[in-house]
């Protein structure tokens, strides 16, 4: 992964989930991607009083990004479970199905997905894997 190991970008995903705007689920998520160009792009999830306009780390990982020009990420870093959470009792987050889509815009198939887990664990899997027989923009040609 050139210049980021999957522990560093889980490194990043932390601390993002830092800055978490989580006051009615109590549940912080904090993400990092990884673009073609090298860069880190990180984001927490922020909710809203709304429900509807909360908005998911991996998504506001990946708007950073897309609005400072990437176009192709290689890999993200996902960490999320309530924010009392320690770390031996960091749960497994997955992506929700809007974001596995809206990164599937950006990424190939292939691309890694690290999810933290308790202490150093790092479940380690492919956009592909989450997200089978996906649509892409190659569809549209």
């Amino acid at each position: 992964m050139d210049a980021f190991s999957k522990e560093e970008l889980i490194g990043k995903a932390l601390d993002a989930r830092r800055e978490s705007y989580s006051p009615y689920s109590g549940f912080a998520v904090g993400a990092a991607i990884l673009t073609d160009s090298g860069k880190v792009y990180s984001g927490a999830n922020i909710e809203n009083a709304s429900f509807g306009a909360t908005i998911c780390a991996e998504r506001t990982a990946a708007v950073k990004a897309i609005s400072e020009g990437e176009r192709k990420f290689r890999a993200i870093a996902i960490a999320g479970s309530p924010s009392s959470a320690e770390d031996i009792s960091f749960q497994y987050s997955f992506p929700c199905g809007i974001c596995r889509q809206f990164l599937r815009e950006f990424a190939l198939p292939d691309m890694k997905v690290y999810i933290k887990g308790p202490l150093d664990d790092i479940y380690e899997t492919t956009l592909d894997e989450l997200l089978p027989h996906s649509f892409g923009p190659e569809n549209l040609s």
